[in-house]
């Protein structure tokens, strides 16, 4: 039987190129794809920032003072109040699992509401009521 040379399969210099190629296009991709990642993250972080601040005034307009606690919005016993102010009932982590925080009366306004951010510190990265 006679063999069939050159027709068989890719050398190891096409591979090698191909894989040089699929490495340069991730090297490119990646690190659009994180930094969306983080800016959605932050854009969520916001948008509950603003539900919790909205729930903590209607519960402010209900009973003519801030709540004690976050959890205050969820349950209460006292006779004015007319929640839950929060439509699923619980009050959510922020996007780096840590609990929100807040403060009544506040340092920025009536009452403080923020998330530490993605480095667990009240730094320019925490996301803010004020």
């Amino acid at each position: 039987m006679a063999k069939v040379r050159g027709s068989a399969g890719f050398t190891l210099i096409e591979i090698l190129i191909v894989v040089a190629i699929i490495a340069l296009l991730a090297s490119i991709v990646a690190p659009n794809l994180l930094g969306r990642f983080e800016r959605s993250k932050e854009q969520i972080g916001k948008a509950q920032l603003e539900v919790l601040s909205a729930a903590v005034q209607s519960f402010y307009v209900d009973l003519g003072r801030c709540p004690a606690g976050l959890n205050e919005l969820v349950s209460s016993t006292d006779k004015k109040w007319r929640g839950p102010y929060l439509s699923k009932q619980t009050i959510p982590l922020d996007q780096w699992g840590r609990e929100y925080q807040y403060k009544c009366p506040g340092e920025h306004g009536p009452f403080d509401l923020y998330s530490l951010g993605p480095n667990g510190t009240l730094d320019d990265q925490a996301l803010k009521n004020w």
